[in-house]
Parts: structure tokens; C-alpha cells; sequence
């Protein structure tokens, strides 16, 4: 039985009141939410796991992705990433590794990290055709649901899925002449499966045979967008929006077999169109949870892209986006680092912090709130404690040590809270 199909007959799950639990909300919301798709909670049934409920009226939600690439393999320094990530505010974390031992690193990071995790399915069927000295044209359309059942059994949590690249819409991505073309990796194997072989995705001719798979395991379907735009000259362009109108139908289908399932967004997008972007895809996919990569509202700040999606990110949760992927300043140039990751989750976790205050969730706000105090307060211990990143600023204080704790070294006995303390 799914969390959804639970929700639907009325009954109240101990997930659902670990999710109410923590979004201080009454456990009916979650369960409403649930019912009618607009709320998920990814969870395998066969995982343990600290839950998280991803939609409408919750607090915005962080993900971080790790993994290897076919370039470099370093399982423990992978999994510190996954647990520094987690450490820092990360409330799931997605494995994207495609190296040659990619399901070693799968099975390390579900057993060493307890949030939810998701994985691309189709990487491993592309791992696995390579090393069997194939080409990804020539995948196995059998491989993608064995690797998608097997990641199932071991626990995966979330899936992406590129179910909404039709053979339909090959035509128009070759005639829309776009400037990046396709950037998603799924994305890609997918169109050049269907070009090469002249037949429809497997993945959406199948896609009932996904929803079963699905509901046996209660996996949360991430239907993936195979054509987000990966330069801003691309953005909301026909082959993104024909993809949308596409996984609408979808998460329909999906929601009427009582499968949970979100939506991926963009991508690359101009700031002026990130509202849009976002009432589009709920009004199109029937108010499911939106999963947005950035968004990234301009090209040009290579590493500096965790400051541009966090910009990008704050806009498009304050306008119906539930769920941040976080980037790093690592993008478009390196496997991140440590610290990388790092920087990546703080970078978004204030960028859901900044939504979820805009749209008046009392739980952002009481955060602000016992921040205020501890400021007029000088509190600083507090302050720490509260603050996103708990050691960074704590650096800058001890920079300067001064004698009096009630101010710091900018302003000094000028502190205009010292001065006007007891008459304001």
C-alpha cells in the first residue's frame, strides 16, 4: 500500500504524523495534501528513513546530489559528501553516480545516510551497456525496468524518470535549432535511443508497467525534464513546454493509481519568466510537487552558480516551486569537493528559507523570530545555534575579539542596538 492510497481511504500513517510533526501543521493537511497529489512523502517500503513531505502549504525542501562520475571513484569521500550534506540541512540526497561501481556507492549511501534518496535509473542501464562494450543507442528497452525494479528492492526512495521524451516530439527539438541543445544526460539517451531506433521512449509506451512498480514499493515517480534549458536563450521554448503539457497527462495517470509523483522543472531560465514557469507546471500537472534545478537566471557566473540558483531558487519557491536541487560552485565545471557541497546546500537552504518567510509559513517565521531576540539579546551562543551555518560566523566573530560581548568589532561602542537597548 502507497502513503497516497493510505491517505485516500482516511487513514493516518506514522509518516504522516512524523511529516505534521515537523512542519507543525495538523496531521489532516498531510493527509488531504497526499490524497489529492498536491503533498509526497518518499519513502521505499522496504527503508527506514527520517521521512520529509515535499508540496503545497510545507516548509521548501533541499536536495543535494552526489556520486561519481566514469572519470573518478572514490566511494568514502562520496559518502562524507552525502553525510556533510544531510549535516548541513539536505533533506534528501540523490546518488547520480555513473562510474563503472555505481551500484557499490547506491547500496554504501542508502545503508551510511538516513533521509530519502533518489536515483536515475536509466544511468545504470547506461553503465551497464557500456561495459558490455555496447553503445547507448543500443540499450536494452527490457534493461531499463530491471534496473528500475532492482533499485526498488534495494530501498531507492525517488526515482527521475524521463518519461515524457516521445518520439512525437524528436522532430520539434531537431527544428527548434536550440542554442545548448539537450543538457539532461537522461534526456539525451533517451532521444537518441528513440532517433536511432525508430521506436517510442520505453518509458512512456510502458509507463503502466512503471505505475505498478511503483505503487508495489511505493516509490515517488520524479518525472524528469529531459528538455529544461540549459542556456538562458533556450528557455520556456516549444520542446520544454510540449514536455510539460506531456508529464501533465502523466502525473494524472499516476495519481489515479494512487502512485505519488513530482515534477522536474528547469533548468536555465531568465528571472522574469521563473514565476510563470512555475504556475505553468501546476496548473498543467494538477498542483504535483515541482522540483526545480536552480533555477539559474544567468550564465555567465561559472563558480558562482550556487549565488545564481540560490537567486533563481528563492523566486521560483515564493512563486509554487516545492523542492530545491541544490547547486554547487562546482556546476558545469568539476565533481564538487567537500566544501563545494557544502556551500551548495547552505546556498539553497537560504534560498528556501527566504521563500518560505515570503509565503508566511509560521515555521520560517519563528526561526526569524528567535534570531531577532538573540540579536538584541547578544546572545551570540543563540545566534550561532539558530544560524544556518553554525561555524562560519563564528569565525568572523573570533576574527576580532573585543572585551565587551555586547557588540562586535564593526561598530564597536557605536552599536546603535547598545546605545538605544533600553529606551527602544
Amino acid at each position: 500500500m502507497t502513503q497516497m492510497s493510505e491517505a485516500i481511504k482516511g487513514n493516518i500513517t506514522p509518516q504522516m504524523e512524523a511529516v505534521a510533526e515537523y512542519e507543525r501543521v495538523e496531521v489532516n493537511k498531510i493527509l488531504h495534501g497526499l490524497a489529492n497529489g498536491t503533498i509526497v512523502i518518499p519513502k521505499n517500503i522496504n527503508r527506514d528513513t527520517n521521512v520529509c513531505g515535499i508540496g503545497e502549504g510545507l516548509t521548501t525542501k533541499v536536495n543535494a546530489n552526489i556520486g561519481s562520475s566514469s572519470k573518478i571513484e572514490d566511494l568514502d569521500l562520496e559518502v562524507k559528501k552525502a553525510k556533510l550534506a544531510v549535516e548541513y540541512g539536505a533533506d534528501t540526497v540523490m546518488d547520480l553516480s555513473t562510474g563503472p561501481n555505481l551500484n557499490e556507492f547506491r547500496k554504501a549511501i542508502l545503508n551510511e545516510v538516513d533521509v530519502p534518496l533518489g536515483t536515475v535509473p536509466i544511468y545504470e542501464a547506461g553503465v551497464h551497456t557500456l561495459n558490455n562494450n555496447k553503445e547507448i543507442i543500443d540499450m536494452d528497452s527490457d534493461l531499463f525496468f530491471k534496473v528500475i525494479e532492482s533499485q526498488a528492492k534495494e530501498g531507492v526512495d525517488y526515482m527521475t524518470l524521463h518519461c515524457g521524451i516521445t518520439k512525437e516530439i524528436i522532430p520539434k527539438i531537431q527544428n527548434q535549432k536550440r542554442k545548448m541543445g539537450i543538457v539532461s544526460r537522461g534526456g539525451t539517451f533517451l532521444a537518441s535511443w528513440i532517433l536511432h531506433n525508430e521506436c517510442e521512449n520505453p518509458l512512456y509506451e510502458n509507463y503502466d508497467y512503471l505505475l505498478e512498480i511503483a505503487y508495489e514499493y511505493d516509490i515517488t515517480l520524479s518525472l524528469g525534464d529531459g528538455l529544461r534549458p540549459g542556456c538562458l536563450q533556450d528557455a520556456s521554448d516549444i520542446p520544454q513546454i510540449q514536455e510539460l503539457v506531456t508529464l501533465g497527462g502523466l502525473v494524472k495517470r499516476a495519481q489515479e493509481e494512487k502512485v505519488q509523483v513530482m515534477v522536474e522543472g528547469p533548468g536555465h531560465i531568465p528571472l522574469n519568466q521563473i514565476k510563470a514557469n512555475m504556475e505553468l507546471q501546476k496548473t498543467l500537472c494538477h498542483g504535483a510537487p515541482f522540483y526545480v534545478l536552480g533555477p539559474i537566471p544567468t550564465d555567465i557566473a561559472p563558480g558562482y552558480d550556487h549565488i545564481t540558483s540560490a537567486i533563481g531558487g528563492a523566486i521560483a519557491a515564493s512563486s509554487g516551486a516545492d523542492f530545491l536541487c541544490y547547486v554547487t560552485p562546482a556546476e558545469h565545471l568539476s565533481l564538487p569537493s567537500l566544501e563545494d557541497v557544502k556551500e551548495g546546500v547552505i546556498a539553497t537552504k537560504i534560498a528556501a528559507e527566504v521563500a518560505d518567510v515570503s509565503l508566511g509559513l509560521k515555521k520560517a517565521w519563528a526561526k526569524e523570530n528567535e534570531m531577532s531576540q538573540a540579536r538584541r539579546d547578544f546572545d551570540w551562543d543563540r545566534q550561532f545555534e539558530i544560524a544556518l551555518d553554525s561555524s562560519k560566523p563564528r569565525v568572523y566573530k573570533d576574527k576580532c575579539k573585543i572585551d565587551d560581548n555586547e557588540m562586535c568589532a564593526m561598530c564597536g561602542e557605536y552599536c546603535a542596538v547598545k546605545i538605544a537597548k533600553d529606551d527602544f
